[in-house]
């Protein structure tokens, strides 16, 4: 039988993080970060698969992950 493990950490702007930055992590991909100005490439990390899932009324300009994170 499989053990399941989730962990969680928050990424706080206090102490110099960017959501932006872990989803391009995350995903693999460039994405550029509004409130910073900094551009994060992940382009050349191997990543299986992402993706985004959102619920039906969500606008569909979230369906683009820079814009999804900048707002």
């Amino acid at each position: 039988m499989a053990d399941y493990h989730l962990h969680v950490e928050r990424i706080k702007r206090s102490s110099g993080r960017s959501a932006v930055a872990a989803a391009a992590y995350r995903a693999g991909e460039m994405l550029k970060d509004d409130y910073y100005g900094e551009v994060h490439d992940y382009s050349k990390k191997a990543v299986v698969k992402s993706g985004i899932f959102l619920p039906p009324y969500a606008p569909a300009r979230l369906q683009d992950r820079e814009t999804l994170w900048n707002e």
